[in-house]
């Protein structure tokens, strides 16, 4: 008897699970517009699938649509530089880079967007936006490599082609930020992965590999503060909880978009494509969840006390995508740095932004994860989507 009525409670969990997956996937529209602003481009999206809402980062303004493409608000009121997004379903809060490049600071944007149900609501007049600061980016920033006692935004780096250029693996701050496994693992707790920007410099070899940071939020509590721009504060974590490097070859600020899918247990990055002639220099990379790291030399990143190579945590990129013979990268010509999230079932949202300026604008396509070399997404249509929920 026990059994058997264990049996029918596991059933009618799955049974529900099925229900609301299908539900979720009806609802989700095969496109949207978001919208016109005098704003900077579309940096980043996040989907909150549970409530039915997309949020679209334009730099310096936060906009919030629910599923049927009705405006639900916005927020403003930072002069930083609000880059990619992601929703984290456990606290129910969207999280986001922002930068202050001239105040050598970097933050984790963490926004109440619950909060926001009217358009133009200033940040800085409520408590929907509070920041942590991020130490370990900052150090690598302002890294005097050239030792000319110039740090950060300040230093316009080594001109004469002798000494180093400063910033740290070509460090120029962060951009890519999603929520997903331990690097290593499929399973387990979510941390929020942060991914640098990086300097496309072609006259530098160190900056050819992607760095990612992961952090353990649960006790962020403590460091979430008001952000006031003519006194950035340093309130957050002295460690990071990991810090990987994936060599992807030159990109011109390395991850835009980075999104982890739990369905395909792979994580990817969208990038502007680089200019160096010795890389294929695509514009989307892979590297999967279970793929372990290992301590390697970063080939390019000169080490001061070895004089060798700086050794890092590598992560080798997916098997899979267009392979380059002379420096052995993978990856696939598709645009992703401007909005890109898995939302289950090897479906995708990814942007594309148009308009100049006061006439920024963003549209989303709903695609599937086709793993073709050529074209890895394609839209899908109402009568795929319907396969799908069946």
């Amino acid at each position: 008897m026990k059994k058997s009525l264990f049996i029918l409670i596991f059933a009618s969990i799955i049974f529900g699970q099925q229900q609301t997956n299908a539900q979720t996937l009806a609802s989700l529209p095969l496109t949207q517009n978001g919208g016109t602003w005098d704003s900077g481009h579309v940096q980043g999206i996040a989907v909150d699938k549970a409530r039915g809402y997309i949020y679209y980062s334009f730099t310096n303004l936060l906009v919030k649509y629910d599923f049927q493409g009705k405006l639900i608000g916005t927020l403003t009121g930072w002069n930083g530089h609000l880059g990619d997004l992601d929703f984290n379903p456990n606290d129910g809060l969207v999280y986001g880079s922002l930068e202050y490049k001239k105040d050598n600071a970097f933050y984790i944007a963490i926004i109440d967007v619950d909060k926001i149900n009217a358009v133009g609501i200033n940040a800085s007049e409520t408590e929907i936006l509070r920041t942590v600061y991020l130490k370990e980016v900052v150090d690598d920033y302002i890294a005097d490599l050239n030792h000319d006692g110039i740090k950060g935004a300040n230093d316009d780096d080594s001109k004469d082609g002798q000494k180093p250029k400063d910033h740290h693996y070509g460090c120029s701050g962060i951009d890519g930020v999603s929520f997903g496994p331990r690097l290593g693992h499929t399973d387990g707790k979510y941390y929020l992965t942060v991914a640098y920007g990086i300097y496309g410099d072609i006259g530098r070899n160190d900056n050819d590999h992607q760095v990612l940071l992961q952090y353990d939020v649960k006790d962020w509590e403590k460091y979430k503060s008001q952000l006031i721009e003519s006194k950035p504060h340093h309130y957050g974590p002295d460690k990071v909880d990991g810090k990987y490097f994936i060599r992807t070859g030159n990109t011109t600020f390395g991850v835009q978009n980075l999104a982890y899918d739990d369905n395909l247990k792979r994580w990817f990055m969208g990038v502007y494509k680089g200019k160096k002639p010795n890389f294929p220099n695509y514009s989307l990379f892979a590297f999967d969840a279970k793929t372990k790291a290992i301590m390697s030399d970063l080939v390019g990143v000169p080490d001061e006390n070895s004089k060798k190579w700086e050794k890092g945590l590598l992560i080798p990129l997916s098997s899979d995508g267009l392979y380059d013979d002379k420096s052995g990268i993978k990856g696939w010509n598709q645009k992703a740095d401007v909005g890109m999230q898995p939302v289950g079932n090897g479906l995708f949202y990814l942007a594309v932004n148009s308009g100049g300026k006061g006439q920024q604008t963003a549209d989303l396509t709903l695609m599937r994860w086709t793993g073709d070399n050529q074209q890895p997404f394609k839209p899908i249509n109402i009568e795929e989507l319907n396969k799908i929920k069946h």
